[in-house]
């Protein structure tokens, strides 16, 4: 976008959220908005007839730990009418959760799912919010940035009991050193034996 149709957007935008901040980054347009407003800010985009944000194409969470709200939940939207597009975020953390935006967008229910497995992000007003890539029985939310790289347990089967046996991960060492040399290093070795050997 040039400079005259980021000015256009950014108003149409701020007539309908004007408590959003927008910024524009590489040609794209981000919108920050509260976590309370989030339903009523999707609605108010998809419905004004200047933007007619009419596809939610994504939903996804970044993680940032170090930070009290730690997740990003980022809505990625498509006006395919105008040929814009636009993300819109909201913060929140462990235990707050998000208003649920199927009644504003329906495909939202399945990343919504999907969020709320990987992360742990609540939405409420969610009809179904259950793990949707996960075991029912797994414990934590893997692409949390705290969560172990092995994982808390491990699953194999079990010829003596025939069936699948969950138990707790154990490592069988705590540190390998490896004694690997450079391929270069080695090279340099070969190349000493056999200047020796003329």
């Amino acid at each position: 976008m040039n400079a005259a149709e980021q000015e256009s957007f950014a108003a149409a935008i701020y007539d309908v959220v004007p408590e959003g901040r927008l910024f524009f980054a590489l040609g794209e347009a981000e919108l920050q908005v509260p976590r309370g407003k989030i339903a009523a800010t999707l609605t108010a985009l998809r419905d004004a007839p200047l933007l007619r944000m009419a596809q939610l194409v994504d939903l996804a969470v970044v993680d940032y730990p170090e930070r009290a709200a730690r997740f990003d939940v980022v809505y990625q939207l498509l006006s395919l009418s105008e040929n814009k597009r636009l993300r819109v975020i909201v913060q929140t953390d462990e235990q707050t959760p998000v208003t649920s935006v199927i009644g504003v967008y329906p495909s939202a229910g399945w990343f919504e799912r999907e969020a709320y497995d990987l992360f742990g992000v609540v939405f409420e007003g969610h009809p179904d919010l259950r793990r949707l890539l996960t075991d029912y029985g797994f414990e934590g939310h893997p692409l949390r940035r705290d969560f172990p790289l092995m994982g808390f347990v491990q699953v194999r089967y079990d010829d003596v009991l025939r069936s699948v046996v969950h138990e707790p991960l154990t490592l069988q060492q705590d540190y390998r050193a490896l004694n690997a040399m450079s391929p270069w290093v080695g090279m340099t070795d070969v190349q000493k034996r056999t200047e020796g050997q003329e």
